[in-house]
């Protein structure tokens, strides 16, 4: 049901761990008394953002767990100083999370949202599954439809129907509308759960240099 999600008291990798005494090395978890209905692989685009990564772990390892995931975490940094790609750190991650394991779902985040109630399931669904549909930053509403950004699941089979994410969006914003058009041009559209069910807080933070808004976006 719904959660309470505040950002007021830092926290520690040592409190997480302490936390969670189920999970595996390497952000995994596997439910013992039951077969979890998939395997997801999080994939989480990442740079300078260790207070935000701190409250995520901390916040979704429970929910995660909650929700009788098979799942593992991948935080995907992007070294140097160049100017940020979201949607190419989604790549990587895919493609270093199958190395690994048998991932047949795969959830796309953001460092800085955490989900306010766990019935908003990290899975994925017939369709492609857009998480983040109520943000706090957006007063809980949509921004626009085909709004596809902030957290979103989809299977292998949808993720390789429109051959992954655009790689060359330098800077902040314009490759989730892209991947928007890539899955209604291959005849998907997104699922969403309900404005309720999918509210989310966002982080408060400055923008990171070299993550500029995006010119062509």
């Amino acid at each position: 049901g719904p959660l309470r999600v505040e950002f007021n008291v830092p926290v520690s990798l040592e409190q997480i761990k302490k936390d969670n005494p189920n999970l595996q090395p390497g952000g995994r978890f596997r439910p013992k008394d039951c077969e979890a209905l998939q395997k997801v692989a999080i994939i989480i685009p990442f740079r300078n953002r260790d207070e935000h990564l701190k409250y995520w772990l901390y916040y979704l390892h429970p929910i995660l767990q909650r929700q009788q995931l098979d799942y593992g975490v991948y935080v995907i940094n992007q070294d140097g100083d160049e100017i940020f790609n979201r949607a190419k750190l989604l790549n990587v991650g895919y493609v270093e999370a199958l190395k690994e394991y048998d991932y047949e779902c795969f959830v796309f985040s953001d460092v800085d949202l955490i989900p306010m109630d766990d019935r908003n399931t990290y899975k994925c669904f017939s369709q492609p599954r857009h998480l983040s549909v109520s943000m706090d930053k957006f007063g809980f509403r949509l921004p626009y439809n085909q709004y596809f950004g902030g957290v979103s699941s989809m299977s292998k089979e949808q993720y390789l129907k429109i051959n992954g994410f655009p790689n060359n969006y330098w800077g902040w914003g314009g490759e989730d509308d892209d991947i928007y058009n890539r899955l209604a041009s291959k005849g998907m559209s997104i699922s969403r759960p309900s404005g309720e069910t999918g509210k989310c807080r966002m982080i408060r933070h400055e923008r990171d240099k070299q993550n500029d808004p995006n010119p062509q976006r």
